[in-house]
């Protein structure tokens, strides 16, 4: 028995707090319909520092996803970050390398496959221009996701940077000039399901894709308010499902 349990692959999510966790439902599945001797575990710690106890306790350690407030806060911890991560400066997935005895943690962000994947296929001429409104870990890796896709992306928030245009800013020319809109607040997830993005939604069109990176609930304020103005939209469930996919595909190739 002790020889079963040592062999099994561990991977994991550390964050806080971990309340609901997506991630540890869906590989836990994965790992039993795919017979996979495997098993994923929450990792709730309340200081970065402990990611060291965690990779101590837990020799069969394989790879982690990392979630809030962690995603830039563990970057000094890795050995490696990929281009796309370093970019973004967030890493939701850390990959084990174990080279001849020697543990190396690389970082990756799974966050912009995962966007990328899903909206590809909605990008069209006339959508070459988007306002990503947020300015977190979740909103750079959107911003330099449709940076990728050849879409020019512009931040919005409610405060006013270098680099940010304001709610109060936004112009019907700038929301026309921009068919693409994507909220990376948490406004709007359950269970404050009543909140959303002070946006000018008046200034939509059945030309715009308003996608919401939020899960829960399907529809969120955000979407139907942009659908009471002709546009599409689109929830964060897909992305949700790809960005996991791509988790394990880094951790296992």
């Amino acid at each position: 028995m002790p020889d079963a349990i040592t062999s099994k692959k561990i991977y994991g999510l550390i964050g806080n707090p971990l309340v609901h966790s997506f991630s540890q439902n869906f590989f836990n599945q994965k790992f039993e319909t795919e017979k996979i001797d495997a098993e994923y575990i929450n990792f709730e710690i309340d200081d970065i520092k402990k990611l060291t106890d965690v990779i101590k306790d837990n020799a069969n350690l394989q790879g982690l996803n990392v979630t809030i407030p962690y995603k830039e806060q563990v970057i000094p911890f890795l050995d490696e970050i990929d281009e796309d991560a370093k970019a973004i400066g967030a890493v939701n997935v850390i990959k084990f390398i174990r080279d001849k005895g020697e543990l190396k943690l690389k970082g990756f962000n799974s966050d912009i496959i995962g966007f990328n994947n899903s909206i590809r296929d909605k990008i069209t001429p006339n959508r070459k221009q988007a306002l990503v409104l947020g300015t977190g870990g979740a909103a750079k890796a959107i911003f330099h996701g449709l940076k990728k896709l050849g879409v020019t992306p512009q931040y919005v928030s409610r405060h006013k940077s270098a680099t940010t245009v304001t709610y109060e800013e936004l112009t019907k020319a700038m929301v026309s000039a921009s068919k693409i809109v994507v909220n990376t607040t948490p406004l709007g997830m359950y269970p404050h399901i009543d909140t959303c993005p002070d946006f000018p939604y008046r200034y939509l069109t059945k030309e715009h894709l308003c996608y919401d990176l939020i899960y829960n609930p399907d529809e969120t304020l955000f979407m139907k308010k942009s659908k009471e103005h002709g546009a599409e939209t689109k929830n964060g469930l897909e992305m949700l499902l790809l960005q996991a996919f791509a988790s394990y595909e880094i951790w296992n190739r």
